[in-house]
């Protein structure tokens, strides 16, 4: 590898360690070295490598990214549900539903409770989808467990 340099005043080749250049007496910059050894095999290898091309052994520790910043976390208000906080959904008890599903199945009563507003405003246009909708939503909410998640 190159262990020299170059003056910036005058172009004379100077070595490394060399601060004055001994033909013009300019202040020369030091020069950085882009080679260093290995220390297992002592072989010149470039300073950026991390294993040696020589022996194959790890000369360096890897570069790793700049840390991150700790995930913050999540905070939850008023909430007396610890099903939502575990991931399940919104705990809805099993007889409420089943009750409101049986009595008021035709206006979508249940499918309020369970915080499907939009099948909710449906089976109140179609009645429960012609009451089909609303006794199939009896049975399903029958052999569910109490109780279950949304």
């Amino acid at each position: 590898m190159n262990d020299t340099k170059f003056c910036t005043n005058c172009g004379c080749q100077v070595a490394l360690d060399v601060e004055v250049c001994p033909q013009c007496g300019a202040q020369l910059a030091p020069k950085e070295r882009t080679t260093k050894y290995c220390q297992h095999c002592g072989q010149l290898i470039d300073k950026e490598c991390v294993v040696c091309p020589h022996c194959g052994k790890q000369v360096a520790d890897l570069k790793t990214a700049a840390p991150q910043a700790a995930p913050q976390p999540t905070i939850v208000v008023n909430n007396t549900n610890t099903a939502v906080a575990n991931g399940r959904g919104k705990e809805i008890n099993k007889w409420i539903a089943a009750l409101l599903c049986f009595f008021l199945g035709g206006i979508g009563a249940h499918k309020f409770y369970e915080g499907k507003i939009g099948m909710g405003i449906l089976y109140i246009f179609t009645l429960g989808l012609a009451g089909i909708g609303a006794l199939i939503d009896f049975i399903v909410i029958l052999t569910k467990p109490n109780p279950y998640y949304v």
